[in-house]
């Protein structure tokens, strides 16, 4: 593992990938390399000016490569329905990969229009409902399919709170981006281990792309009675497109590694959490992870949470 980079990646022909938020950042970075080592990909996007733009230049980047724009907004659960209703329409085979890279951080309190907490309902419930709905083509694929579901290291400001999902009791941004990124490896755990329960060689895993320099950390904003380390992001934030950019952070191209390699790269295994050397940048590695991230009556707990908030129950591994 030392040292991976894209060109090691295996060769992805004849493979069909989805990547959330695959118009800029470490999706576009990840889309891209899938591509130019021969993967058809979908860009998942929220904006169609921006996703027709990345489209657009990803050809630009890659000559020849099989991507496509379909449009798709996590905050709204009738618009994941809509995309997983369109992607079979346009799209026939088996799905190899979806990257549910896509997310939110440390915005104020809003709600989604289903009514969730923003960063709970866009980084994980939509998400959830992705996958769900997806799964069908997951199962069908041939052996080596995956998915990766980027969380961060800042899953460690806190614990899912599974009394308070929507913070409506208690809302802090910097720790409600972390109980949303906790419940993407909590929904990875629980996800591997009905996967493996089920019979199904699909792989589901984790990343995390450190610290890099991408538009996610825009709007991001200190609250009183941070931690030490939440403070730390904000302040890395209100630097990030200087100092913190040069000194701190990594290229969106390095942030992108954890995920392809959580997505590509032989001998990974179900639930395992891929993260840069260092913490923050560096070659992917097999990263630590909270405690709570790994507890099977908590995984049990959000799922069925999950699914009656979404209204997507996966069928498909009761089979």
């Amino acid at each position: 593992m030392a040292g991976w980079k894209a060109t090691r990646m295996p060769d992805q022909s004849g493979r069909a990938a989805v990547v959330t938020g695959g118009n800029s950042g470490i999706g576009y970075a990840a889309a891209r390399e899938l591509a130019r080592r021969g993967a058809s990909v979908v860009l998942a996007c929220r904006s169609a000016a921006r996703g027709r733009a990345a489209e657009v230049a990803l050809r630009g980047e890659v000559p020849g490569a099989e991507v496509e724009f379909m449009e798709l907004d996590l905050a709204d659960l009738a618009s994941v329905r809509e995309f997983a209703a369109a992607y079979g329409r346009r799209r026939s085979g088996a799905l190899d990969l979806l990257v549910n890279n896509a997310g939110v951080m440390a915005l104020p309190y809003g709600r989604t229009a289903d009514g969730f907490e923003t960063q709970f309902g866009v980084n994980h419930l939509g998400h959830f409902a992705l996958t769900g709905l997806l799964l069908p083509r997951l199962l069908d694929a041939p052996p080596g399919a995956r998915i990766v579901n980027l969380s961060s290291s800042f899953h460690a400001l806190g614990d899912v709170a599974h009394d308070d999902l929507n913070s409506e009791r208690d809302y802090r941004r910097w720790i409600a981006y972390g109980r949303s990124k906790s419940a993407n490896l909590l929904f990875t755990h629980e996800l591997a281990r009905r996967l493996a329960a089920a019979g199904s060689e699909v792989v589901a895993a984790a990343a995390h792309p450190g610290y890099a320099a991408t538009n996610l950390h825009v709007g991001a904003t200190p609250q009183a009675g941070a931690t030490l380390t939440s403070r730390f992001a904000a302040a890395a934030t209100a630097v990030g497109h200087e100092i913190g950019t040069t000194v701190i952070a990594q290229s969106a191209a390095a942030g992108a590694l954890p995920t392809l390699f959580a997505a590509t790269a032989p001998g990974v295994g179900p639930d395992e959490f891929i993260g840069p050397r260092l913490g923050w940048r560096g070659a992917p590695v097999r990263s630590r992870r909270a405690k709570w991230t790994l507890d099977d009556k908590s995984g049990e707990r959000l799922w069925g949470a999950s699914e009656k908030l979404t209204g997507v129950s996966y069928t498909s591994l009761s089979r």
